[in-house]
């Protein structure tokens, strides 16, 4: 390669130079100035070589670790001969299992991010740095319903760590770039990088095992296991979102992976911070039920869609903002109510976000007219 750059170099500077004699000729230009010229072209290559993406990734990798974990589980076992002498209990027994993911470091006293699935249940976490440390850590908190666990080290010095980015939502088509240790493979090294884009956001999913995955960031930047609990991030190496999960019919990345957003973390972050905890309990006074083909043959609706209020508490938030039995929810929040089978179940996953104190705006028909109506939530007893 300097060979030829080289090559190419005497080439140039002879190029407005006049026919000449096919005779061997003495190159005009000093060695040192070659050289300089050269090495000018090498730190132009190298230059070229550094990307926004690089950048990103040199300033990122340093706060992203390796979380290792050891959880307890209950393992029931059947007696294959039960079925001969009766009935005969399950035999049930405490295993000790080992798990694995990925973190990112937010504060310089050592605070950290990952999964509630990596880290939630855990009866001991190890940290592994890029540098090759390893420090104990404890669980400060976490929150299985948004799958975000706080963890924290005790470092003797500031360590390197990550910003949130600040807009509320990722754009989509961005550069996204996912950092994390799949499969365990390279435990206090380097993390492992993959680069694509922002393929949507405000992805929704049904609540899983007790999660609600919802406003979901979907990128194409490859995210196997491991990956769970390390950061997305932008081309400026903050944080859009956490590494939660994939779709894939084989297991392995098939480009489409899932991401909580930034803004949710921040907020659930803080809370296990100060309490360890997250507390959603609130109270509203709201007794709804959904709406059946009876009720729509009684009322005379138009179709089955939204909630019918069954009853309202006297003097319940829902009472002070107005809400009458037979009122009929077609909106929260802004989102068109679907099909709804457990409605308790589907206006906690919709406010998932809201605390007591919170305003949310419902969306009735009474009367068969349209209206907004604003619920202040209130503190469960």
């Amino acid at each position: 390669m300097r060979l030829t750059a080289f090559f190419l170099l005497l080439v140039l500077i002879g190029c407005d130079r006049s026919a000449q004699s096919q005779q061997p000729q003495s190159v005009d230009a000093p060695l040192g100035e070659v050289a300089d010229a050269l090495e000018r072209t090498n730190v132009e290559i190298d230059s070229g070589r550094r990307t926004a993406i690089t950048r990103a990734v040199e300033a990122a990798s340093p706060a992203v670790v390796s979380v290792n974990v050891i959880e307890v589980r209950q393992v029931r076992v059947r007696d294959p001969f039960a079925g001969f002498f009766g009935r005969v209990p399950d035999q049930v027994y405490q295993q000790q299992v080992q798990g694995l993911g990925s973190g990112f470091v937010i504060s310089p006293d050592g605070y950290i991010v990952t999964n509630d699935h990596v880290a939630g249940n855990a009866t001991k976490i190890t940290v592994a740095f890029p540098d090759g440390k390893t420090m104990d850590a404890q669980l400060i908190g976490s929150d299985p319903e948004t799958d975000i666990a706080l963890i924290k080290v005790t470092p003797e010095e500031d360590l390197p760590f990550l910003d949130f980015e600040n807009r509320e939502d990722a754009i989509v088509g961005e550069w996204a770039i996912a950092l994390g240790n799949p499969f365990g493979l390279f435990e206090a090294a380097e993390p492992s990088v993959t680069v694509g884009v922002v393929s949507a956001v405000g992805r929704d999913f049904p609540m899983q095992e007790g999660r609600t995955f919802r406003d979901m960031i979907q990128t194409d930047a490859a995210i196997n296991s491991g990956n769970s609990g390390g950061p997305l991030v932008d081309a400026t190496g903050r944080v859009l979102g956490m590494n939660t999960f994939i779709f894939s019919r084989t297991g392995g990345s098939v480009g489409i992976g899932f991401a909580v957003p930034a803004w949710r973390i921040e907020r659930v972050v803080e809370e296990l911070r100060t309490s360890g905890v997250v507390n959603r309990s609130f109270y509203s006074g709201l007794n709804v039920q959904p709406i059946n083909a009876r009720i729509v043959q009684a009322l005379g609706l138009n179709d089955a869609r939204g909630l019918i209020v069954a009853s309202v508490d006297p003097d319940s938030p829902a009472d002070r903002a107005g809400l009458r039995p037979y009122d009929i929810i077609v909106r929260i929040a802004g989102e068109t109510i679907g099909e709804v089978r457990n409605p308790r179940g589907y206006i906690q996953d919709r406010l998932i976000d809201n605390r007591a104190g919170d305003t949310v705006t419902l969306g009735i028909v009474r009367d068969g007219r349209e209206q907004n109506v604003n619920l202040t939530l209130g503190a469960s007893g």
